[in-house]
């Protein structure tokens, strides 16, 4: 397939303006392909020659001004437009596309616990030509006027209101300006629950076997949208600028979410079907905040092209996390930044593939595809957080309200967005911009703090790296009336860094600590006594938010080599009984477990790890039987299903269907349970296919494919692998659940003879699948359990040799690195 590149859009550009797509979809032809007609009214400029894009099945006829176009000319995913003279033209295009299985354009999902079949779009990219022909690339924004053919008990979800004319007949609205990727489309049998919210249409939706579930929640999905909406209208002088506004839950979705203008579609493991904590209810808040902040950023304002894929996702991300610590329940939203999403960031930033906030060489839409990381979602959001914090919230949303104002329903890039927030302040914010937004790498800060006259001390920040940083920096002492065991805030300076001189701090703190409030982007040190301080009295600090900034210290120091992988143990185990964050919770667990044990320590120290993490959360499950902490209690056993090294106690608890003391096991429990007795030998292929009686889901299925490839047999692991890299009949979610399954610590001797394998059929695949199942195959199939030098070995020849397509060749260069890194923690 041709990607295309920047040069080619910018002559296109030129060239064109496009004015409406007026699409018809057929969706009752069949199961394999659905038929898609487009009428694309035009303007060119000039005489000149162009192309449009498609990848259909079959190109039955195309027509330009009534002239026909011979198919045959189709190349790949182009169709030539030769002889364009100077005015308006009618493209007609005639086409039979396929239904995805992987994500990608028109996905197709039969439901296996009813038998209802759904389709969703995602067009995100250069997938919208998958299901009809484009013009596709961001500033070439139209009108897109839609209709759908669908199955007569079916509903049809799309960008504006749909109207049923019957007969499965359905109109959409025509859109305002939008992208070409922006356009959606959900069409089945959907559960739906509506409301209204300031004379706007609101919509909620989801498979009819989740209705229930949906149900359950809907208060709680419509109060948090409601919530969001209004914040923004306070926040933004542009009003909302669609007309009405739906959310979608839809089977087999690659992203979290997507920000189509109108109809936000998730993925719908957010319709909860078993217990969750609190921190997953505002993960999911947190999503339908993001996704609302790109009406304004991404489909009011688009990005001119895919450099500045940053000015979308950065920007959302920030105010996502700001929008709901402000006007939702979930008041400690950066918390959970600051432990989940910013690792994310400093890890991407830290790996050979990293790339600036706004880089400057994506040259096609293949390498764009690439800068979805934690660098675009979570250092941008890291960036705005510390301009805010530079320029102040006022000047900020100022320049912000000045950017939608320049450019609505128009396109824009860095320079704009830039120039719009200069309008508003005094502040050299293109300095601000060249320091943080074009440039790769994290800062290190590290204090040292020396002691002067009559006691007293000053405290100079070493500052590794170029950026400037604005952050505070917490004096902490002892509380004396609790025996020490609680620290207490002395006092919060304020430092710009670069310091000009040393900075005065008083007596000699028990802990001084850097970035408190976690505001800006940079690893942090202590200094021995700090350290020392953190050790004994981690828990003891009073805010979470400080905490998170310890944890985050004490992570990076562990993959840096800088501190013991078993430090980082005792640690956790020490102070994590004591804590009241189930965020902090989840993400030290997390990392202490699949990082940690499963990859830092030696294959010698790891029963050791195991038997740490199990005492940890056995001491967590103690502490929560009075029944106030369910959400930390079910950590606890998740984690303590993850780490057992024996199959007793939890097959104990699948048979009894509850853990004693609660909670009972629901289905998400079960297939934990079940698949780590398939990792430990405790269970067989009856017993798996028992339970996809007992819950014959599509989360029954992943699971039961995660539990059978997970069994430690010869014959269970080449039935997996010829799944994965032979068949082809895997949906995305099926793949990534029978990838998840394969490889396991424990069983590294078993699966040995395939880590050779992967890296040439892994190529093969993601040649043949393209780039969703090549991302799934990087992350969820590579040996990462195998920390040799032989696996880098490998891995680093088919980088060299096999010429593997961009989206398998990144997750390859990520994770050689992390496994190089793991090698190199070990031997630390």
């Amino acid at each position: 397939m041709s990607v295309l590149t920047r040069d080619e859009a910018q002559t296109r550009a030129k060239l064109l303006d496009v004015h409406r797509y007026t699409i018809a979809l057929d969706l009752t032809t069949g199961d394999e392909t659905f038929a898609s007609q487009t009428v694309i009214r035009f303007t060119a400029r000039t005489e000149a020659d162009t192309f449009v894009e498609l990848k259909p099945a079959e190109l039955r006829e195309a027509t330009l001004d009534g002239r026909p176009l011979d198919p045959e000319t189709l190349e790949e995913n182009r169709l030539p437009l030769t002889g364009l003279t100077a005015g308006e033209h009618e493209l007609r295009i005639d086409a039979v596309m396929r239904y995805s299985r992987t994500g990608e354009g028109m996905h197709r999902f039969t439901d296996p616990t009813d038998g209802e079949t759904y389709v969703y779009t995602q067009l995100f990219m250069d997938d919208v030509q998958r299901v009809f022909a484009a013009f596709d690339q961001p500033d070439l924004k139209a009108v897109f006027d839609l209709s759908v053919k669908a199955p007569e008990d079916w509903t049809v979800l799309a960008n504006g209101i749909t109207t049923d004319l019957g007969e499965g007949l359905w109109q959409a609205a025509p859109t305002p300006l939008i992208s070409t990727y922006l356009v959606a489309v959900a069409a089945g049998p959907w559960h739906s629950v509506r409301t209204e919210h300031r004379g706007l249409p609101f919509g909620i939706h989801c498979r009819r076997s989740l209705a229930p579930h949906l149900d359950t929640d809907a208060d709680e999905l419509f109060e948090i949208t409601k919530q969001c909406y209004d914040r923004y209208h306070e926040k933004f002088e542009e009003p909302y600028p669609f007309d009405s506004y739906d959310q979608a839950f839809v089977p087999e979705f690659n992203a979290g979410a997507m920000e189509n203008p109108g109809l936000v579609t998730f993925r719908d493991e957010f319709v909860y079907r078993s217990a969750v904590t609190d921190t997953e209810r505002q993960t999911r808040a947190m999503v339908i905040a993001h996704e609302m902040a790109h009406m304004w950023f991404g489909d009011l304002v688009t990005l001119r092209w895919w450099d500045d894929i940053w000015l979308n996702e950065s920007f959302a991300e920030y105010m996502g996390y700001q929008t709901l610590t402000e006007a939702t329940r979930f008041t400690d939203t950066w918390v959970d930044f600051g432990v989940v999403r910013k690792g994310w960031g400093y890890d991407a930033d830290q790996r050979p593939s990293t790339h600036p906030v706004a880089p400057e060489a994506v040259d096609d839409t293949a390498s764009a595809l690439l800068n979805f990381d934690g660098i675009s979602y979570a250092k941008g959001a890291s960036a705005l957080r510390q301009l805010v914090t530079w320029l102040g919230e006022k000047d900020f949303l100022a320049g912000i309200n000045t950017h939608f104002a320049r450019h609505k329903f128009a396109n824009a890039a860095l320079a704009d967005f830039i120039d719009s927030l200069a309008s508003a302040t005094e502040r050299d914010v293109h300095a601000w911009a060249d320091t943080w937004l074009r440039t790769t790498g994290v800062d290190t800060l590290r204090p040292v703090v020396t002691r002067g006259e009559e006691g007293t001390y000053t405290l100079q920040v070493e500052h590794k790296g170029s950026r400037p940083h604005r952050i505070a920096v917490g004096l902490y002492d002892q509380d004396v009336a609790d025996e020490g065991r609680h620290l207490v805030l002395r006092d919060r300076l304020d430092l710009d860094i670069p310091q000009s001189t040393p900075q005065p701090i008083g007596k000699r703190p028990t802990l001084l600590l850097l970035n408190d409030g976690d505001l800006t982007y940079a690893k942090v040190r202590f200094d021995p006594d700090s350290f020392e301080a953190v050790t004994e009295s981690l828990s003891g600090l009073p805010s979470p938010l400080t905490r998170a900034v310890v944890w985050n210290a004490l992570r990076d120091a562990v993959r840096d080599g800088e501190l013991a992988p078993t430090a980082y143990l005792d640690a956790a185990r020490a102070h994590l009984p004591h804590e009241t964050d189930l965020a902090l919770v989840q993400g030290v667990l997390a990392f202490a477990s699949a990082y940690v044990a499963d990859r830092y320590v030696t294959p010698e120290q790891r029963p050791a790890a195991l038997t740490t993490l199990s005492s940890l959360c056995r001491d967590l499950i103690r502490r929560t039987e009075d029944g106030d902490h369910p959400g930390l209690r079910l950590i606890a056993v998740r984690h303590c299903i993850d780490v057992a090294a024996h199959p007793d106690t939890i097959a104990a608890w699948l048979a009894d269907g509850t853990v004693p003391g609660g909670p009972e096991l629901d289905p998400e429990l079960r297939w934990r349970v079940l698949a780590r007795l398939a990792v430990l030998g405790a269970t067989d292929e009856t017993a798996i296919a028992a339970e996809l009686e007992r819950d014959p889901s599509a989360a029954g299925q992943e699971g039961a494919a995660r539990c059978r490839a997970a069994l430690p047999t010869e014959e269970a692991k080449a039935q997996a692998w010829e799944a994965m890299f032979t068949r082809d009949d895997l949906s995305n979610y099926l793949f990534t659940a029978t990838a998840q399954g394969f490889w396991q610590p424990e069983q590294t001797d078993l699966v040995r003879q395939y880590v050779p394998r992967y890296y040439q059929d892994a190529v093969a695949l993601a040649a043949r699948r393209g780039p969703a199942i090549a991302v799934a195959a990087g992350r969820s199939a590579f040996p990462d359990y195998a920390i040799d030098e032989d696996n880098l070995h490998l891995g680093e020849a088919c980088l060299r040799d096999a010429d593997p397509i961009p989206a398998l060749r990144r997750k390859l260069v990520d994770q050689l690195d992390d496994l190089g890194r793991a090698l190199r923690v070990r031997q630390a």
